[in-house]
């Protein structure tokens, strides 16, 4: 993920120099309260590292742990402030480290003390970067299902942010649920080449709607914005937005980190600095994943559709029904 401004929150960045002047003895791990540092290369408002944000801020109100973040941090400036953070006497750094992997990997190894949790498509690496990311492809098959039962025109629009692996796998399961339910369905398919470019993704959804795509799956912001202004209804991803957009977004596809932060939290709390793959706690299994409530559309979704999702969501929580992980770039067809 990228950006181009390196910006810090007033309180946080006073933190975070506090840490640095507390000395680079390493992370305490004796301390009653772990100190973790998060790095986000887009905004934390943006849907993705909203949901680790969430997370991290939890277990401070919980008071486990002492949490600071730098948001909209450059791609050129990702490895300073990683460095800076495991100097700081973080116990645990996380962050994600998809388009800045190599620069991650390396400052990972010069603080072997220190562990890293990494939003990444690659493997851990010994001996302390651990790697995460948003498998929730389970409830993206749902909601597959539910666009294809609510689109009158059988015409589906799709808009991503970029064709990597962590959007692929869900276009793909989303595909796969809408043609369960309309195997005629016709998708169309448009990557913004960025993760957070709202009035982009809007005009790639006008385009969509204005070729009769009547259901618009918002991977992005700003593509439920246009749905709403042309009336069509719009699937949420990552976070549920039905709230802003009552009329507009019937169904999304959640993801919760809690479970991913807890356990990593839990492995650096017993001095366990590891190198392992988080992924399994984004999945329904692990409560990484759900599907949102209909709520304002819980009235409005046809019972025979509603009751057919419901019997999906059971079949992938008892193993019966395995939904594919399908990384490669989603194809209009």
């Amino acid at each position: 993920m990228s950006s181009t401004l390196l910006t810090r929150r007033p309180v946080l960045g006073l933190l975070a120099a506090a840490a640095l002047l507390a000395g680079t003895a390493g992370p305490a791990l004796a301390q009653s309260k772990l100190k973790v540092a998060a790095i986000y290369t887009v905004p934390v408002e943006q849907q993705w590292v909203s949901r680790i944000d969430k997370a991290l801020k939890a277990a401070a109100a919980r008071g486990e742990i002492e949490y600071v973040f730098s948001e909209n941090v450059a791609n050129a400036d990702y490895e300073r402030v990683m460095r800076q953070y495991a100097e700081g006497g973080n116990a645990l750094v996380v962050g994600e480290s998809f388009a800045v992997e190599a620069a991650a990997r390396k400052v990972a190894k010069d603080y072997p003390k220190v562990a890293f949790l990494m939003g990444s498509s690659g493997k851990p690496q010994a001996p302390n970067f651990s790697v995460f990311d948003n498998y929730i492809q389970e409830p993206a098959y749902l909601t597959g299902m539910v666009a294809a039962g609510m689109s009158r025109s059988g015409k589906i629009g799709m808009v991503g942010g970029y064709p990597i692996p962590e959007v692929n796998r869900l276009m793909n399961a989303f595909i796969a649920g809408a043609r369960e339910v309309n195997p005629k369905a016709e998708f169309s398919i448009s990557f913004i080449n960025s993760w957070f470019d709202p009035p982009k993704a809007k005009e790639a959804a006008f385009a969509m709607i204005d070729k009769g795509a009547d259901v618009m799956y918002a991977e992005r912001f700003g593509v439920s914005d246009a749905a709403k202004e042309r009336k069509v209804l719009a699937i949420g991803n990552v976070i549920d937005t039905q709230a802003s957009y009552p009329d507009t977004v019937v169904a999304s596809a959640l993801w919760h980190m809690e479970p991913t932060i807890e356990q990593a939290l839990k492995n650096v709390k017993a001095g366990r600095i590891t190198a392992d793959d988080y992924g399994v706690f984004s999945t329904m299994k692990h409560k990484g994943a759900s599907l949102a409530p209909l709520g304002t559309f819980e009235s409005k979704v046809p019972a025979e559709l509603k009751a057919r999702v419901r019997a999906k969501e059971k079949a992938i929580l008892d193993g019966s029904f395995v939904v594919k992980v399908d990384d490669n770039a989603p194809k209009a067809k």
